[in-house]
């Protein structure tokens, strides 16, 4: 659990990174589209801690 929160820490902070460069008025195209692929696999890693986090509370709730 501690290694999924720490890349899910991890990942988080490196989209909110990609986006703050993707606003940037002197980023070039190519270096958008690079910094646009790159964000959407941070994305799509922290997508999929969450729905295993949420399947695991359900999981836990249907227990009880």
């Amino acid at each position: 659990m501690a290694e999924k929160k720490k890349n899910f820490e991890e990942s988080l902070k490196k989209l909110e990174k990609i986006s703050t460069s993707l606003k940037a008025e002197d980023i070039t195209l190519e270096d958008a589209i690079k910094q646009y692929e790159e964000g959407i696999r941070y994305y799509k890693e922290c997508s999929e801690i969450l729905q295993d986090a949420q399947q695991r509370i359900e999981t836990l709730t249907k227990q009880e």
